[in-house]
């Protein structure tokens, strides 16, 4: 065999099938490749854009975080202010109450001493009607006035 002639058809089956794969295999791996750098672009795009979502719902998280803390911190303040006004309230009104019941009280004693006079001033009236009667019944001595009136002075 001639070294030269199948060098030379070595070379042309060579040609033919370079030849065959970039006319038919070629185009195919070509647009595989392309299609898979489209998906990997599109991929880290998609995932560049979570990423910025990401972002933007942490932000979002953090400012919800803060109107609720502000919010939180606004009725706790109104519970605050409100549990002052109460309890001013009930220091108000256990004033009034208790300047109420004192005022009754002072008038419940001061009927009470009303009472006891009218009822000493009964008690005295009888004690000198008694006391004028024993006088009268007896007759006129200095001496016996005097035991009477001190007699009536002690029930006194």
């Amino acid at each position: 065999m001639n070294f030269n002639a199948t060098l030379i058809g070595q070379s042309i089956a060579f040609a033919i099938y370079l030849w065959f794969i970039m006319k038919y295999v070629w185009p195919f791996l070509s647009k595989m490749l392309e299609d898979r750098k489209a998906k990997i672009a599109d991929g880290l795009a998609a995932a560049e854009k979570g990423q910025h979502e990401l972002e933007l719902a942490e932000q979002r998280s953090a400012s919800i975080i803060k109107e609720g803390k502000e919010q939180a911190q606004a009725l706790i303040s109104n519970a605050q202010k409100r549990a002052d006004e109460i309890v001013d309230e009930s220091k108000d009104n256990a004033r009034i109450e208790g300047e109420r019941i004192l005022t009754a009280a002072r008038a419940n004693v001061e009927q009470d001493i009303q009472q006891a006079r009218e009822g000493l001033r009964n008690e005295v009236s009888t004690l000198a009607l008694a006391g004028a009667e024993q006088v009268l019944m007896r007759e006129v001595d200095a001496s016996a006035h005097k035991d009477v009136l001190a007699k009536l002075s002690a029930q006194l």
